[in-house]
C-alpha cells in the first residue's frame, strides 16, 4: 500500500514514510525484505508451535520468538499509523486490517489466562498464521489475478450452480438405486458421495454395490475429469485478458522515477508529482 505524503510534513515523518510505504529507494527495499523474512519466520514459528513434539521441547523458545515478532509487527503498525497521510484511512484499509490482525491475537490471548479458556487462547494463537496475508502487499501481480477472478465470478457461479444441480440429481438417483443397505442412507449422504466421486477424491467410505450403481458411478467419474478443467480454463482466459489490457510503459516513459509505487499493481518509477498509476490507473496517494 503506497501513498504520497505532503512535502510540508515534518522531514523525519516524510523520510520514514518513504522507507515504510515506498519500495523505490534502497532503504525501502531493505525494509520490505526484512519484513517479508520476518513474516515467513513468524508463520513458521506459529506452525511449529502446533506440533506437539516441538512445542513440548522448544515451547519456551517458540513463545519468546513469537513475542519478538509480535513486538516487531506492533512497532511496524504504529509507524504506519504515524506516517500514513491518513491514519484512519490506512487503519480501515485491507492492509491496515491485515497488519492489525497480525498482532491482535497475541494481545487478546493475554485476556484469557484462566485454564478453561486455554482452548480459546490456542485458537487465537493459530490465527496468527494469517500474517502470511501481509505478503500479498508485496506481490504486484496479485492485482491482475484479482481482476481475473472478478471477471470470472459470474461464469464460475453459473458453473458451481450447474455442478450442484448434477450432484443433487446423481445423489438422488444413487439413493434410489443403492439404498441404505449400501451406505446411501439419505440423499444428502448420497450427494456427499457424488461430490467426492465427481472431484476424483474417492475416499471409499461409501461405494455402490449394484451393477446399475457402478455404471452410474463410472459416468460420474468420467464427468469429473471434464468438470475439473472448466474453472481452470475460465480463470486462465480471464488472466490472459487482464494481462493484455494491462497498459505497458512506453519506450520514452521513465522507469526510475522517485515517485510513489502503486499499491494496486505494484508498478514503480512514477514521477514525483504523478497522481495516477500509469499501469492500472489507480489513484496514487489519496
Amino acid at each position: 500500500m503506497s501513498q504520497s505524503i505532503p512535502d510540508q510534513t515534518a522531514p523525519w515523518r516524510k523520510k520514514l514514510h518513504d522507507v515504510i510505504f515506498l519500495a523505490d529507494t534502497p532503504a525501502g527495499k531493505a525494509f520490505d525484505v526484512v519484513l517479508i523474512v520476518a513474516i515467513i519466520l513468524s508463520v513458521i514459528v506459529v506452525m511449529l508451535d502446533t506440533v506437539e513434539s516441538y512445542s513440548a521441547r522448544y515451547g519456551e523458545i517458540l513463545i519468546a520468538l513469537e513475542w519478538i515478532f509480535t513486538g516487531l509487527f506492533t512497532v511496524e503498525y504504529v509507524l504506519r499509523l504515524l506516517t500514513a497521510p491518513s491514519a484512519g484511512r490506512y487503519a480501515r484499509s485491507f492492509y491496515g486490517l491485515v497488519d492489525l490482525s497480525a498482532v491482535l491475537p497475541s494481545y487478546l490471548s493475554l485476556l484469557f489466562p484462566a485454564g478453561r479458556f486455554l482452548l480459546v487462547v490456542r485458537g487465537l494463537r493459530v490465527l496468527r498464521v494469517f500474517r502470511v496475508l501481509k505478503l500479498v502487499e508485496y506481490v504486484g501481480e496479485a492485482a491482475v489475478l484479482g481482476r481475473a477472478l472478478r471477471a470470472s465470478r459470474v461464469k464460475i457461479t453459473v458453473f458451481l450452480v450447474s455442478v450442484l444441480t448434477v450432484v443433487l440429481i446423481v445423489g438422488a438417483a444413487m439413493y434410489l438405486v443403492e439404498g441404505p443397505e449400501s451406505g446411501f442412507t439419505s440423499i444428502p449422504r448420497a450427494a456427499y458421495w457424488a461430490i467426492v466421486t465427481l472431484t476424483t477424491v474417492g475416499y471409499g467410505d461409501i461405494a455402490p454395490q449394484s451393477s446399475v450403481g457402478q455404471a452410474l458411478a463410472s459416468l460420474v467419474m468420467i464427468l469429473g475429469y471434464g468438470i475439473i478443467a472448466v474453472p481452470t480454463g475460465i480463470v486462465t482466459v480471464e488472466l490472459g485478458r487482464a494481462a493484455e489490457h494491462r497498459p505497458r510503459p512506453s519506450a520514452g516513459a521513465p522507469t526510475g522515477g522517485s515517485g510513489p509505487t502503486c499499491g494496486r499493481c505494484g508498478m514503480d518509477g512514477h514521477l514525483p508529482d504523478s497522481r495516477f498509476c500509469r499501469g492500472c490507473g489507480e489513484r496514487l496517494g489519496g
